[in-house]
């Protein structure tokens, strides 16, 4: 029997904002809701989403609360498909558990990391042990900054001084299970993909992480596992079909994830 390297799965997402799922550029998501750009609100619940991905069998999904006015939607979602999605957005140690006990299978968390914009690892070891390291996903979506990557929190408005790089994620990933990749700059922009962003992830990462950003084309699924050696999977968002894109069907995407879960593993 042939055993093949891993290989890059596409990952779904359910993205709530004012309770509907959206498709936003990133760069917009601020709290004037005046200057943010919406490529796309669904007609479909959230629950209709959870459903359509437990269908087809799409493991390992995040399901992120843009601001306020998300839980009973988030809920409903989780309950659709208990166990079959993370969830982020203003996740800690008062609301981690409970979420958990809503049917999340991992719970997401960036902002409550970094109070005052630092990174505390005191906060990191806290949620770590309460959760469990298992069931936390640590979201280090990111800002270009010249050659270099710094993490933003707080709708990715407010960039840190914590860069993403080997050491940071080698020492957040002693905490946590996996890793949530968004690249702010080009989030819901359709322009393409970070490929220096992922190419330094296929590097650094020794756990499963998961690029969002840019994705506009159904071989970018190919291009990501090249780039990281398959040690990366990815997310699509504005391009794809069910989010009124023209530019990337589902059903390839969950073709080609049957396709490479099919082939073992080395």
């Amino acid at each position: 029997m042939t055993m093949h390297p891993r290989r890059s799965l596409f990952r779904p997402c359910i993205d709530l904002h004012d309770g509907q799922v959206k498709q936003i550029v990133g760069g917009t998501l601020t709290d004037d809701e005046q200057i943010l750009e919406t490529n796309f609100v669904a007609s479909e619940s959230p629950a209709q989403f959870a459903q359509l991905y437990r269908k087809h069998g799409l493991q390992g999904g995040h399901l992120i609360k843009l601001g306020p006015g998300n839980d009973d939607a988030a809920t409903d979602a989780l309950k659709a498909w208990p166990g079959g999605l993370q969830i982020g957005g203003s996740i800690n140690e008062k609301n981690a558990l409970a979420w958990l006990d809503r049917g999340a299978s991992k719970v997401i968390v960036t902002s409550y990391l970094f109070p005052e914009g630092k990174l505390s690892l005191e906060r990191l070891r806290s949620i770590s042990s309460l959760v469990g390291k298992d069931r936390l996903v640590v979201d280090v979506s990111c800002r270009r900054r010249g050659d270099s990557w710094l993490i933003a929190i707080n709708k990715w408005q407010d960039v840190t001084d914590t860069e993403v790089c080997k050491e940071t994620l080698d020492v957040l990933s002693e905490h946590c299970s996996e890793f949530l990749v968004h690249a702010a700059d080009v989030e819901g922009l359709c322009l393409g993909i970070d490929e220096a962003l992922v190419s330094k992830l296929g590097e650094w990462v020794q756990i499963p992480t998961t690029y969002a950003g840019g994705a506009k084309d159904s071989s970018d699924l190919d291009l990501v596992e090249r780039l990281s050696g398959g040690r990366v999977d990815l997310t699509y968002g504005s391009s794809l079909d069910i989010f009124g894109g023209q530019l990337v069907r589902l059903e390839d995407l969950v073709r080609r994830n049957h396709s490479a879960q099919a082939a073992p593993e080395l």
